[in-house]
């Protein structure tokens, strides 16, 4: 495969989703092809899956239920989007990826990290991400960003204390698995966190040839 794996990472509101847009438009301009796609979802059974985890009315899904709903979401991503866009020697970009179910559910839900990473290890076989881009913020400021829009979903109304859990977990997370991960300091102005997921990922390119 030719191609370069990139996922964001980080708390619910960090500014992944615009930052992941702007990357996109940065590529284009460099006429580098890339694909921009999201976690859950990404392809149409994807998507159909996030529907279900998201949706607020689904309070009785077990947390084993959820895991492994993400894990068949991402399973079905890296089958018909992720990998034949690597082997296509195309950039992947992808909003979330397995950091996401180890902090969430392995952490948050306390179901274990070994537990959850064994669900999705099996799901994405041995595609992991050449780079992952860690944006790093306090998730109570996160929060506010979020329920200030009034668009929160199922795991984002779970409170503070659950999404301070979850960035506990992150935090060990890191040391856990340091492999090809870089830190994004997430407070300052979006061009200033621009700059700074360009810087990494255009290094990671150049490894890559």
């Amino acid at each position: 495969m030719n191609g370069v794996f990139i996922t964001l990472e980080g708390p619910d509101g960090s500014g992944k989703s615009t930052i992941i847009g702007l990357i996109g438009e940065y590529l284009e301009k460099e006429g580098i092809e890339f694909i921009k796609t999201r976690e859950p979802g990404g392809t149409a059974i994807g998507e159909e899956i996030r529907d279900i985890i998201l949706d607020n009315k689904n309070t009785n899904m077990s947390y084993q239920t959820e895991a492994l709903l993400y894990a068949a979401s991402r399973g079905q991503h890296i089958h018909e989007k992720i990998l034949p866009g690597l082997k296509a020697g195309k950039v992947v970009l992808c909003d979330r990826f397995i950091l996401s179910s180890l902090a969430y559910q392995g952490v948050g839900r306390e179901l274990g990290i070994k537990k959850v990473k064994a669900i999705n290890d099996f799901a994405i076989g041995d595609v992991y991400p050449d780079l992952t881009l860690f944006f790093h913020i306090d998730p109570k400021k996160t929060l506010e960003r979020k329920f200030g829009n009034g668009d929160a979903d199922r795991l984002e109304n779970l409170g503070n204390d659950f999404h301070e859990k979850v960035y506990n977990g992150y935090m060990d997370l890191l040391k856990i698995y340091p492999e090809n991960i870089e830190i994004i300091d997430a407070n300052g102005s979006i061009e200033e966190v621009l700059e700074q997921a360009i810087d990494k990922i255009n290094k990671a390119i150049r490894q890559r040839g």
